[in-house]
Parts: structure tokens; sequence; C-alpha cells
């Protein structure tokens, strides 16, 4: 599998997600299709976009006390390293350090796997297997590349997919070592899963959904990265970089049944 932009495999096999062949989900499924007062607000967004190597070194804003990433704008982004999947925290339910620490991909292609994840278990306050969910989006993102058991990554759509169909996995601590085998036979439950979901296409969609008054103060979106401990728990994303990555086929999903 190749990542499309790149022409090849990214070098950092965590960035793993994958654009899908076609944006009919895009087109079709808008969140401004829905009445205003029907869109969701105060609740997580999961994107897969482009990565750049400005993004790989967060730094600390002297003054807010944030962590940014890309904060010298849209010209300073470094090269194209590939595509990555990643939670964005609403207002009024912190991610908290548990999740935190629970969430980390490790050396894997899993991040669409442990986007959606950390977006249910803000949804739940439960955790999840990610690793399950990776496997399973697989099964279904249409490219006979990608299967459980290999290091591919996959779409946001797969797994959003999935987590409407058949629900999600919670997470018990016999999973720890188990490989994608065992994961197998896991029994997803639909209850832990989504209904409904939509696509934000501008960053103004995104606030509107986030709620999120900090966000809105600083004229960017918080990333909860599933990078570990090396990676700052949240990080921020100026507005005019999130614009040009959803304008590179980023993928901007937003759960609208909760």
């Amino acid at each position: 599998m190749r990542y499309r932009p790149l022409g090849s495999d990214p070098a950092d096999p965590r960035l793993g997600r994958f654009v899908p062949d076609d944006w009919e989900h895009v087109e079709r499924y808008p969140l401004s299709a829905l009445p205003e007062d029907s869109r969701p607000t105060r609740r997580p967004v999961v994107i897969g976009v482009n990565w750049y190597s400005a993004f790989d070194t967060p730094k600390k804003d002297d003054t807010s006390g944030e962590y940014f990433i890309a904060q010298d704008g849209v010209a300073n982004l470094g090269h194209l390293r590939g595509g990555h999947c990643v939670c964005l925290e609403p207002g009024g339910t912190p991610d908290t350090d548990a999740y935190y620490a629970f969430y980390d991909q490790g050396k894997e292609g899993a991040c669409v796997g442990f986007g959606w994840s950390r977006c249910m278990s803000l949804f739940n306050q439960k955790e999840y297997s990610a690793r399950w969910l990776w496997d399973a989006a697989k099964k279904r993102d249409g490219w006979p590349e990608t299967n459980p058991g290999d290091d591919n990554g996959t779409s946001v759509r797969a797994a959003a997919q999935v987590l409407k169909a058949l629900g999600d996995v919670v997470w018990d601590p016999s999973y720890a070592n188990d490989d994608w085998h065992a994961r197998e036979a896991y029994k997803p439950d639909l209850a832990e899963g989504i209904k409904a979901f939509r696509w934000a296409k501008s960053v103004d969609d995104v606030h509107s959904v986030l709620a999120n008054p900090r966000a809105d103060e600083l004229g960017a979106v918080p990333l909860l990265n599933s990078w570990g401990p090396g990676y700052p728990h949240r990080t921020y994303l100026p507005d005019a970089v999130l614009a040009k990555l959803i304008g590179e086929e980023g993928e901007i999903a937003v759960p609208t049944d909760r």
C-alpha cells in the first residue's frame, strides 16, 4: 500500500492513515446538510490529514503556555511525511491523563484505530481496544493490500463504518498481550459504537462542533496525539494550517448521534 500524496510508504510506520479512493462520503454527507439546531456541539472530532515534518516537534508558546505545532503558518510546514489520524478535544469534557497514557500506538500504523477509540472514550468514559478497531477497519476499507495482522494503515471512513455497523470493543486488561489472531475473537458491542456520522468541510464547522473556548481563543484546534509521553498531551494546530489540511483531502469526521 502506498500513501497517495507521497507515492511511497511513509518512512514512519505510525503515519498509517490512508486517503480514500473516492470522496463520495464527504460530498453526500456533509455536516452542513444538517439543520443548524441538529448539529452536534461540544463533541470530539476525528481527523485524518497529511502530516508534515513541522508537526513532529511541538513548541511551547511563551504567551499562552500551550504547546503548538506549525505556529509559523502554512509557509513553513516542511516536507510531507505521510498521513495521520488524531482526535480533537471538545470543550467541557477534557481528555484525562489516563487516556493520554493508555492511547499510545507505539510504532504501528494503527493511528485510525487510536484516534477513533480516543473519541469513543471521550463520549463514554471507557477505554477501547484500538487495535481491534484498526483490524476491523482494514477488512472494510476496500484495499486488498490492507489486512488484519499487517502494519498498513486504513481510512477514517472505514473505522467510522465499523463503529456504526458493529460497535466497539471495551478494553479488558487480559487483552494487553494479544495479537491480531486473538483480536479476531473479540466481540464488539453495538451500543458502544455510533449511529450516525457526518463530515466537516471547514474550520468553522470544526470549531462549532468542538465548542472549545480555549480553541476559539487561540484560533487553533487541540490535537490528542497517540504517540505516548514523548509528545505533549494536548497540542494546538493553527486554524490556517487546518484549513490547508482539509483542502488536501482531509477527512474530518463528526459523530452526530450524541
